[in-house]
């Protein structure tokens, strides 16, 4: 089932980096960024990430907490997360449960073949665990602007 635009989320748990096992529950009362990106280490989503790094700080000010999430292990994660300094948490869906959740896996032509890829996209719950907003198929160039505008709206509203 995917999650709806305005719907509470169904429950579910992940594993994360630095031993973090993430549920929306765990959480409550904190708007949630879940972006998913492609892969490890490849230029659009080391740009993604050091955006989201960046303005890490802005987005604890409005009340959100920051997760990626990938179809990577965790070691490759450990490896990006430390050689980006991130402060925040990586997700390691490798059975792809999540990108399934979300609907983010998409058929992609690469170098002529149909190949199976996530389509990069960010997913914004609030503290009651409703997803507020939803951002697929996106360009990394503002997008991390528009989702923490986003984030601080929320914050506003409670």
């Amino acid at each position: 089932m995917t999650p709806a635009l305005n719907k509470p989320l169904p429950e579910f748990e992940a594993l994360a980096t630095s031993g973090v096992k993430f549920t929306p529950q765990a959480y409550a009362g904190q708007s949630i960024v879940l972006y998913f990106y492609p892969k490890d280490n490849t230029p659009g989503c080391t740009t993604e990430a050091m955006q989201f790094r960046d303005h890490h700080k802005d987005f604890i000010a409005s009340g959100a907490v920051v997760f990626g999430v990938s179809r990577d292990n965790m070691a490759s994660h450990e490896k990006f997360k430390q050689s980006l300094e991130l402060p925040f948490d990586l997700i390691a869906d490798t059975e792809e449960k999540l990108c399934h959740m979300f609907g983010v896996v998409k058929n992609k032509i690469m170098y002529g073949k149909k190949v199976k890829g996530i389509e990069r996209s960010t997913f914004l719950i609030d503290g009651a665990g409703v997803l507020r907003g939803e951002w697929r198929g996106l360009k990394v160039a503002g997008h991390v602007e528009e989702v923490l505008k986003t984030a601080q709206s929320l914050k506003e509203e409670v």
